[in-house]
């Protein structure tokens, strides 16, 4: 899918386009190319002469290959982006190249953007920059704006997270924790550690783009101080996301310590069941050795007795376990 975003008015506008001819009758600030098929990357490169890397969605490059700029002026970014999905969460490769080279022919140089996948934050920038009139003024503020809003939809992820955990947390601390809920609590964090360590390396590569930025002097002092406020915004989530660690780890040792005492209580009941079974076990074996004169053969009160005797030796250890507060 090719779509292109022109400024009107202050507004961003977005056209889809579905041939070459198309592209020639706007003048954007913005070219997104998303899942881009051989002819969308061929007419690129024939209107814009800008020729797609084969290797912009690889996930194995090096950092000098993430963060560069050829000798013709072109700027090269690849940046992840979050995509907080509940089932399958991940970070999904975005390609940029920038082209300043024509920006006094075109007014406000273009923005390539290049991913296989929608990314959240490229729908909250065109959310915001059709309801906000002057929010964009050049493809600089729109690579800023996506990284901005990248940084807002990791804090917005942050908040699920601790609402999730503070239910978690609920369970945990104040209802009786059985072995099923036990094991829900521990899905949930797992999945919330998961979530929370994708966000810190998020950020991290985030302000790594932003500081690329700044060092590249592209920016004007506007844009500088922008770029200097994402960065104060980023390293405020670090904050959170460790605080959010060590949370998890709390509930984990608090959930597993429960699971703990669920089976020591089970281990409990069998040391108390035969240590009280012990007594009647030796009276039987006693009584059922061949001794010559037994009283279960010349006394009618013999096996009465025997049998009275081991519900004793039984019932006297439940009765001191129960007293000491053992059985509770």
């Amino acid at each position: 899918m090719l779509n292109v975003f022109t400024l009107a008015n202050g507004r961003l506008f977005q056209e889809e386009i579905e041939s070459l001819e198309e592209l020639s009758r706007f003048k954007p600030i913005w070219v997104d190319l998303e899942e881009p098929t051989p002819d969308e990357k061929r007419w690129v490169r024939q209107y814009y002469g800008l020729a797609i890397p084969d290797d912009a969605m690889d996930e194995d490059i090096e950092e000098s290959a993430r963060f560069y700029a050829e000798d013709n002026g072109e700027l090269h970014i690849r940046c992840d982006f979050l995509v907080a999905d509940a089932e399958h969460p991940r970070q999904v490769r975005v390609a940029f190249i920038m082209n300043l080279v024509n920006e006094a022919a075109r007014g406000h140089g273009i923005l390539f953007s290049i991913h296989d996948e929608s990314v959240p934050a490229f729908r909250l920038l065109r959310m915001r920059a059709r309801r906000m009139p002057g929010l964009l003024a050049d493809a600089k503020e729109v690579l800023l704006k996506l990284f901005d809003g990248d940084a807002e939809y990791s804090a917005d992820t942050l908040e699920e997270i601790y609402d999730e955990l503070e239910r978690a947390s609920k369970q945990v601390l104040e209802d009786n924790v059985s072995d099923q809920v036990a094991s829900e609590v521990l899905a949930t964090i797992a999945r919330q550690e998961d979530m929370n360590g994708r966000i810190r390396r998020n950020v991290m590569d985030t302000r790594r783009a932003v500081s690329f930025l700044m060092r590249s002097k592209m920016l004007d002092a506007e844009q500088f101080e922008e770029a200097r406020q994402i960065l104060r915004d980023l390293d405020s989530l670090d904050s959170h996301t460790t605080f959010l660690f060590d949370k998890i780890n709390f509930l984990m040792d608090a959930t597993v310590g429960f699971i703990n005492i669920n089976q020591n209580k089970i281990i409990k009941l069998f040391s108390v069941a035969s240590v009280a079974l012990l007594p009647p076990t030796l009276i039987a074996s006693v009584y059922g050795m061949n001794f010559q004169h037994m009283p279960e053969l010349t006394q009618k009160w013999g096996y009465p007795w025997a049998l009275g005797l081991m519900v004793a030796s039984a019932l006297l250890p439940m009765w001191y376990f129960r007293r000491r507060g053992w059985l509770k």
